[in-house]
């Protein structure tokens, strides 16, 4: 049984434990939560299922933080998706694991297993780029399932992007020979690959990663960070007023 330490806000379980506490874990599933997917969720109960079934659910987004610290006063970490994978490198590049990524394009795939290669040459690498489509058919996730398998990973990273990983993960977990974490991290894989640029630490570490990101692609953000900015900011205020609430 896992004993992270976890905080709930909002109906869901966030992790606010050091990310040491992973370490050697058996199979778990860790996924994120940011503004924009608790929003998504909220539309989607089998998104919000998934979420909440998370092992390890990440704050990874400054509104998730600042709605910890409104509803309870707690000052919690905002742990992003590239942390827990850059944390989770580093472990198996130490002990000699192995990853497999499943999810993205080949030629993305291609480009992160060359710069592990370089920055983590302990590590064994395997890879899946599956077919581009809303949803897999039964064949298509068997073999998405026997390619995992076969490489038998220590860590498994999916990118699908949200909510689909997320779904995925949940559903395929028993059937997948995983020794430990099963990572949805969808944005990940590009920032990794190099295929699209993380905003610098300057960003990150203000908490403006969000901001960053929307200056540097605004027709893709806006809608995600101020549409439906506005929207969770309207669900944290119902939670603050709502009497009795554990929020």
């Amino acid at each position: 049984m896992n004993t992270f330490s976890t905080l709930t806000c909002l109906g869901y379980q966030l992790f606010t434990d050091s990310l040491t506490s992973l370490q050697k874990q058996h199979k778990i599933i860790i996924n994120t939560v940011n503004q924009y997917s608790y929003c998504m969720a909220e539309k989607d109960p089998q998104f919000k299922k998934a979420l909440q079934a998370s092992d390890v659910l990440l704050p990874d987004g400054i509104g998730i933080t600042i709605a910890a610290k409104i509803l309870y006063g707690a000052r919690i970490k905002k742990i992003a998706g590239a942390d827990v994978h850059a944390f989770l490198l580093h472990q198996l590049n130490e002990r000699k694991g192995s990853c497999f990524y499943m999810g993205a394009s080949k030629t993305t795939l291609e480009k992160i297993e060359q710069r592990i290669g370089k920055e983590y040459p302990n590590i064994k690498v395997g890879s899946y780029s599956p077919p581009f489509k809303k949803e897999f058919t039964p064949t298509e996730n068997a073999e998405i399932i026997a390619a995992v398998n076969s490489f038998q990973p220590d860590v498994l990273f999916v990118g699908m992007t949200a909510p689909k990983q997320e779904k995925w993960s949940l559903e395929h977990k028993d059937a997948l020979d995983v020794k430990g974490p099963i990572c949805a991290i969808g944005a990940v894989f590009d920032f990794y690959a190099g295929t699209v640029t993380r905003p610098s630490k300057v960003w990150q570490n203000l908490g403006l990663e969000w901001l960053g990101r929307l200056l540097k692609e605004p027709k893709r953000m806006w809608k995600r960070y101020i549409y439906y900015g506005m929207i969770f900011f309207g669900h944290l205020i119902k939670a603050k007023l709502k009497p009795n609430s554990t929020f």
